[in-house]
């Protein structure tokens, strides 16, 4: 079975159209599957639209992304773990050949991504034309679909829960010692909502400060969700 664990905090406005991908991708897929929202500290409607979209909800107080992912596959029935980001569509090609990889003897994975509308043109080369071929060559995974088998997942010892980002990247690495780890042709469909509301410099700047494991100055991922979320949606807006 499927297990698919998605991490949130006040994901009202795109957690809808998750889960309706999760649910429609698995259907195809034809896999006994469940779903599991992690809803950690959202002051909005994630959990109750999450739960209106059929999905399990677990309530956390992490407020930290390795600790709210972990929290989910402890809870999780599947022999198959599926890591989901909420603002992410995974589609039925996607599925089926994760699906078909882990089956087939991989320990993990994930797949190459699109973005939902309009980004930068350095965001445009990174998606057309560096990822492509970085992912692939180097074995990362995206953090917004990654997946691998429940006996990989333990063997691994799941998320470091001392990161605030590229968790997904540590955790692969610990992946790909247990076996094949596979990076997809399909992709899925992600937010470009941070690349819309951060210059690149910016960006650079919360990779430093994250690399060297400092929280502060993080607001976007870890600070109020409205108000850069509102800068987002305005024209030259800030986050």
């Amino acid at each position: 079975m499927i297990s698919f664990v998605i991490p949130a905090h006040n994901e009202a406005d795109l957690i809808g159209r998750t889960l309706a991908a999760v649910h429609e991708s698995a259907r195809a897929a034809g896999e006994a599957y469940e779903v599991i929202v992690v809803d950690d500290s959202s002051t909005d409607r994630t959990g109750a639209i999450a739960r209106e979209h059929g999905a399990r909800v677990v309530a956390a107080t992490f407020r930290q992304i390795a600790a709210t992912r972990n929290a989910g596959a402890r809870v999780a029935a599947g022999d198959l773990l599926f890591f989901v980001d909420a603002d992410t569509m995974v589609t039925a090609r996607a599925v089926r050949a994760a699906v078909r990889s882990l089956r087939g003897g991989a320990v993990g994975g994930g797949s190459a991504a699109r973005f939902d509308g309009p980004v930068p043109l350095y965001a445009t080369i990174l998606e057309r034309m560096v990822l492509p071929v970085i992912l692939p060559l180097f074995k990362l995974a995206p953090g917004c679909f990654l997946f691998c088998t429940r006996q990989a997942y333990s063997a691994a010892g799941g998320f470091d829960e001392t990161l605030f980002w590229s968790e997904e990247v540590a955790f692969g690495r610990r992946l790909k010692r247990q076996g094949r780890f596979v990076i997809l042709r399909e992709f899925v469909i992600t937010s470009g909502r941070k690349l819309r509301a951060n210059s690149a410099l910016s960006l650079l700047r919360v990779g430093v400060r994250l690399a060297l494991g400092r929280r502060a100055g993080l607001d976007y991922w870890y600070g109020p969700r409205a108000r850069t979320a509102q800068a987002a949606a305005t024209p030259g807006g800030r986050a």
